[in-house]
């Protein structure tokens, strides 16, 4: 499909102009709409209650929060502006012809219940990888509860680029469903490379299957069947690395959160050590 519309949830945390700097990044590339959600929580009742705090207390607890979270949100929106200015990306709620857009979504509640509703409302999201490849509650909200795609993007990224792309092929239903999901993406690729496994691909007619599917679509694709290592994603991001590639395109196993993808291993490798964006599918 032709992405118009992407969707980046943005917590806490380091490398918070970084990461804005990343998803406007995209959004120009693709000359499309981009909303950012940031989410907030004030007063948590339950705790009130269980603490049996007086109500005088309460309100003045109440003002600190209330002060400090108003705080966070204008200092937020300052630093969304002063980024969107250095990308060169216009702000604005009302989506641009042919021309990239951005805006801030400020809400309060539970993140994870945010970003989960408010994730639908997109054809992809975007996500910047989590700190030390430890997963956050907002990433992996935005990975398995979206019902979207998602387009994940190292934390520092000073350029985004789909001239290059390498598919990881393990022959599963999230493999496909990525492939068939970054078709639009493929298309605009100069170089699109497959990469699988024995272990995946017993006979090389389904990779000639995959290598047909995509010539329907205008993608003329090489592929290799490459060694794995002992260590789960490995073989995949090191030919990625090799290649001089811009994007990987794979597919994780829902089922099992993010602990496994490509080669039947964990995500955590990637996670940790790409330093390329990935387009994953579960």
């Amino acid at each position: 499909m032709k992405y118009k519309k992407l969707f980046f949830p943005i917590g806490g945390g380091d490398e918070l102009e970084e990461r804005l700097y990343g998803a406007f990044l995209i959004a120009k590339h693709f000359k499309v709409s981009l909303e950012v959600l940031k989410c907030g929580l004030k007063t948590n009742m339950s705790i009130y209650k269980a603490l049996s705090i007086p109500k005088d207390i309460m309100q003045k607890i109440d003002e600190v929060v209330d002060t400090k979270l108003d705080d966070e949100n204008h200092q937020m929106q300052e630093l969304f502006e002063k980024i969107a200015a250095d990308v060169n990306i216009k702000v604005s709620q009302k989506a641009l012809e042919n021309e990239a857009n951005t805006f801030l979504n400020i809400k309060e509640g539970l993140r994870s219940s945010l970003v989960e509703q408010e994730s639908k409302f997109c054809d992809l999201v975007i996500a910047a990888a989590p700190p030390s490849g430890v997963t956050t509650a907002t990433f992996e909200t935005a990975v398995l509860k979206s019902g979207k795609c998602v387009l994940m993007f190292p934390r520092v990224m000073r350029n985004f680029k789909t001239d290059s792309i390498i598919i990881g092929w393990n022959n599963s239903p999230e493999a496909s469903r990525a492939v068939t999901s970054s078709i639009d993406i493929l298309q605009q690729a100069q170089r699109v490379h497959i990469v699988s496994s024995e272990e995946y691909t017993d006979d090389l007619e389904k990779m000639n299957r995959l290598r047909e599917y995509l010539l329907h679509h205008g993608i003329d694709a090489s592929y290799e069947i490459v060694k794995t290592t002992r260590i789960p994603g490995q073989a995949l991001l090191n030919s990625a690395l090799d290649g001089n590639f811009d994007l990987i395109v794979a597919g994780s196993y829902g089922h099992k959160g993010l602990k496994e993808l490509m080669f039947g291993g964990a995500t955590r490798y990637l996670l940790e050590n790409s330093t390329l964006p990935v387009f994953m599918s579960h």
